[in-house]
């Protein structure tokens, strides 16, 4: 062949890499306008300061879930009988630390829905807060929470007034509490507002039982970065 025909040959093939580079080009920049400006957050880094929607699951000291927005973790703990609570996601300023106590995150059951509120300490909402920089739409964490022990001694006086039978509890039972950031006036005033919390029994004597309420560990994924309202 001669070379004015190979330089031909080149010629053509090269149109056609470019025919078929131009239509898979504007195949992709037509299933990207379709997806609007939601794609470019695949790309977006947390910084301090952000508004973060965060996924979650909190687990007790043994490793079981007690506080989830995973639909999947909440069936499976459910099909097995196991106490566990179902919450909406939480929305959060990345490396912003809480003011108050307690963050009340709302919770849903089949009696009254979305009414509930459920009580996350401080230490746990600063834990997640803190780790959010850096993390991209669909990351995935598992996070320590500091000082996730929160023992209380419960003796059988005080939860017989809470209309709970003594001989009934056993260890590793999860006991429905309610707790309120302003404890004094939880005890003095009756329309203080009291939120849900979950302790797991860690051990049981003839006059008392002692309840962790503290959750040492969370999974988090990221859903949103600065979501649009």
């Amino acid at each position: 062949m001669g070379d004015k025909k190979q330089k031909e040959a080149m010629i053509k093939r090269a149109k056609q890499v470019l025919v078929v580079g131009a239509c898979v080009l504007f195949v992709i920049l037509m299933i990207l306008s379709g997806m609007g400006s939601g794609w470019l957050n695949m790309f977006t880094i947390v910084k301090p300061g952000d508004t973060v929607i965060v996924d979650y699951t909190f687990y007790d000291a043994t490793g079981n879930p007690l506080l989830t927005t995973n639909q999947q973790v909440y069936v499976q703990a459910a099909s097995k009988g196991k106490t566990i609570v179902y919450g909406r996601q939480l929305s959060m300023k990345a490396g912003q630390n809480l003011t108050r106590s307690l963050y009340p995150v709302n919770i849903y059951s089949s009696d009254s829905g979305w009414t509930g509120q459920f009580a996350l300490f401080s230490t746990e909402y600063n834990a997640i807060g803190q780790m959010l920089t850096g993390m991209k739409t669909g990351d995935q964490k598992q996070i320590r929470i500091p000082n996730g022990s929160l023992q209380q001694e419960w003796p059988k006086e005080q939860l017989e007034r809470k209309n709970v039978t003594m001989d009934e509890l056993r260890e590793g039972d999860i006991l429905a509490m309610g707790v309120s950031d302003n404890p004094e006036e939880m005890v003095t005033n009756s329309s203080s507002i009291i939120y849900t919390r979950l302790g797991v029994i860690t051990s049981k004597t003839a006059d008392s039982v002692i309840v962790d309420s503290g959750f040492p560990s969370v999974d988090i994924s990221i859903t949103a970065i600065n979501p649009k309202s």
